[in-house]
């Protein structure tokens, strides 16, 4: 059994008020359907764990952020949701919303509670508005996935938050143990959703506080705007078109883990597009920079699969939603374009992220870090304010494949590429980039 809410609450806060119960009696015996003896079970898990319901929420203090804490209590009655549950949780997002604080669901259920039907099962339907109304407001909601998650719990609070953390070796899953079919048990684990991009992080019980704490402060202290980091690499211009290719292919050539990790203090990563998928060509999170926060989406040098659009999609439209500023880095030879990558959708998930860009309203500053191949590249740019390293290219298309389609001879690649200014000084002379920076500080 996992521990109770309020050992779970300890764990993470250093002070703690607990929002008043103010219950409302349910009318007639055994619950809305009159479910035979469960107003004994209730007698029972009230005894046993000292609570009246399965929910503990209240206001705490996580770090230097204060938040609405909304802990599952699993001893009574497997933390399932009934009707006084759903009521629980609808005053908690309230009192979040007129505080102006995030939500932080330290989850442990088995999803809908039997006894109360389909009473129970469309507390889903009220969780669903009270967290979109708290999205609405603008505020993060961060849930911690504690073991067990499933059913509603999992479907609503779990992997309808903006970041999910879960604890290792944690039961996860809409299907719970006794009804779901034989097969793969390793999909009904954090690790599992981690790997199928529905986990952003997996983290170790003694860690997470501190992970709450750093996470609490980057979703709730937005920076104004982010300026383009320095130039970590080569600060020479190339003299060629094919000497730019070649710079910005070189090995040697920093990458985008370089860049973030020499911009930021310190930073937190999300993972996965929330659709079965991850791309570890694509790095995406906020990090701490200056006293305040700014969300990241880097590519790292491969070419970009469905999974790496979808997931920086997400991360410019949360960042967007909680006012924060994005940096974006480009640097892949371009989308990927095998079949596999077709039938996950390519051009969809390229077209998410070019929508979600040009529907951002918080500032987004693109620096080109290497390669930038085609639309795959584009779709990571920001208009007007993109800008250069001296060791980057951008391309309508790779040198190789416009002499391809040009119908000449591989020889004639390298003039090709300077027939297609796409050197950091053609791209500023364009007007596609505001101008090259200089090497970082």
């Amino acid at each position: 059994m996992p521990d109770s809410a309020r050992a779970t609450i300890d764990a993470v806060a250093s002070a703690f008020t607990e929002l008043p119960a103010d219950e409302v009696t349910d009318t007639g015996v055994d619950g809305p359907i009159g479910w035979r003896g469960y107003d004994g079970a209730r007698a029972s898990a009230a005894e046993r764990t000292g609570e009246r319901e399965s929910v503990v929420c209240g206001v705490g203090k996580v770090g230097d952020t204060e938040a609405m804490l909304i802990a599952f209590e699993f001893g009574y009655l497997g933390g399932s949701l009934g009707g006084r549950t759903g009521l629980r949780l609808e005053r908690a997002f309230g009192r979040a919303r007129e505080l102006g604080v995030p939500v932080v669901s330290l989850i442990a259920t088995g999803g809908s509670r039997m006894q109360e039907g389909m009473r129970a099962l469309s507390q889903l339907q009220r969780i669903a508005r009270e967290s979109a109304l708290t999205r609405a407001a603008g505020l993060p909601q961060v849930a911690v996935l504690r073991d067990p998650t499933t059913g509603g719990g999992w479907a609503t609070l779990g992997a309808g938050a903006d970041v999910t953390l879960a604890l290792p070796g944690a039961q996860v899953g809409f299907a719970g143990s006794r009804v779901r079919p034989p097969g793969d048990p390793a999909a009904y684990t954090a690790e599992g959703q981690f790997a199928s991009g529905h986990v952003d992080q997996i983290i170790d019980p003694a860690r997470l506080r501190t992970k709450l704490e750093r996470w609490l402060r980057l979703l709730t202290t937005p920076a104004t705007e982010a300026a383009p980091p320095g130039a970590l690499g080569d600060a020479d211009l190339p003299d060629t078109g094919w000497a730019a290719v070649e710079q910005a292919r070189a090995a040697s050539r920093p990458r985008a883990e370089s860049y973030v990790d020499d911009y930021f203090e310190w930073r937190e990563d999300i993972s996965g597009d929330r659709c079965g998928g991850v791309d570890s060509g694509v790095l995406c999170g906020f990090g701490h920079r200056d006293g305040a926060t700014i969300a990241y989406a880097a590519q790292c040098g491969t070419a970009t699969r469905p999974a790496g659009f979808r997931t920086a999609a997400r991360l410019v439209r949360l960042a967007d939603r909680l006012g924060i500023p994005v940096l974006t880095l480009v640097d892949t030879p371009g989308a990927a374009n095998d079949a596999d990558a077709e039938r996950a959708g390519i051009g969809p998930a390229i077209a998410e992220m070019f929508e979600a860009l040009a529907s951002a309203r918080v500032p987004v500053t693109t620096l080109v870090i290497g390669e930038g191949g085609s639309g795959g590249a584009l779709a990571f740019a920001a208009e007007g304010r993109t800008w250069v390293t001296p060791d980057s290219y951008f391309s309508v298309t790779s040198p190789e494949a416009a002499a391809r389609i040009l119908k000449r001879a591989e020889p004639e690649v390298p003039t090709t590429a300077d027939q297609l200014r796409l050197r950091p000084q053609d791209l500023v002379e364009l007007g596609i980039a505001r101008g090259i920076v200089g090497p970082a500080r």
